[in-house]
């Protein structure tokens, strides 16, 4: 049975360029629960669809906490993408994670406290199902690119997300490590959980760009230190997502699924 495969990138620094998005097109849409961070961008990549958001706005203008997630999601959802692959800048917990490397996280842990974390806030109830909160088949198929790229990379890890926007103390640091977390960011919750909640296969690209500050022998991370190693990081995370996209090729999945049976009351 054939398929209709649209992808969904957000944060896609640089996949807005029109030398590698065919047909790219500018859309400026609104939904129920208010305006995306950015206008959505369209195009084809490989003769597949991709609509791309930025997460912070065109310049990185919209804090963490102040990112209208639901209606970033839900501008994608009813742009029609099946599949959504997120890239995120984030502080390593471990020292074998170094700067620089890509870690396609299997689990997150909450720290945030501000955030709308579920389209279902009135009428109805949705209890949605997070055991496994990121798709299995996306990691899967973006751990194997990376691979076969020989990017430095780790197929699994914990995410910690923290409300920001100041980054952490050391004693909140080695809390977390203790609580086996990874890396550290300030966008995958509530992204994560909304992208289940309407029934998109989600994955994040964790890009380390430095290390939390746990080591005690090294400097406070500086935005300077960061910023230059996000920029490494941007070229190659452009070349593993032209890469990926033409393998995604799968419809069926429990990712889409889990909606159908956690919704209560309402008529």
């Amino acid at each position: 049975m054939f398929h209709i495969i649209k992808i969904g990138i957000i944060g896609g620094s640089g996949l807005e360029d029109p030398r590698i998005l065919k047909d790219a097109k500018e859309i400026n849409v609104k939904t129920k629960f208010g305006n995306p961070s950015s206008a959505l961008t369209s195009g084809k990549i490989n003769n597949v669809d991709v609509v791309t958001i930025s997460r912070h706005g065109k310049k990185h203008s919209i804090m963490p906490s102040n990112v209208n997630y639901r209606a970033n999601i839900m501008a994608l959802k009813e742009q029609g993408c099946t599949h959504i692959i997120a890239t995120t800048a984030c502080g390593s917990l471990r020292e074998e994670i170094k700067p620089g490397h890509l870690v396609f996280c299997d689990q997150f842990i909450d720290r945030t406290t501000k955030r709308a974390s579920t389209f279902y806030d009135a009428g109805k109830v949705c209890h949605i199902p997070m055991a496994e909160p990121f798709c299995r088949k996306l990691r899967k198929i973006l751990a194997d690119a990376a691979s076969k790229m020989k990017l430095e990379h780790h197929k699994k890890g914990t995410v910690v997300t923290i409300e920001g926007p100041r980054f952490s103390t050391k004693a909140e640091s080695h809390m977390y490590r203790q609580w086996n977390a990874d890396v550290i960011n300030m966008s995958t919750v509530p992204e994560a959980v909304l992208a289940r909640e309407a029934g998109i296969c989600y994955a994040i690209v964790a890009m380390s760009t430095d290390y939390d500050c746990f080591l005690e022998d090294r400097p406070e991370v500086t935005i300077k230190e960061v910023l230059k190693v996000m920029k490494q990081n941007a070229d190659n995370v452009k070349r593993l997502l032209l890469e990926v996209i033409p393998e995604i090729n799968y419809a069926d999945c429990k990712c889409k699924e889990d909606i159908k049976t956690s919704v209560i009351g309402g008529n």
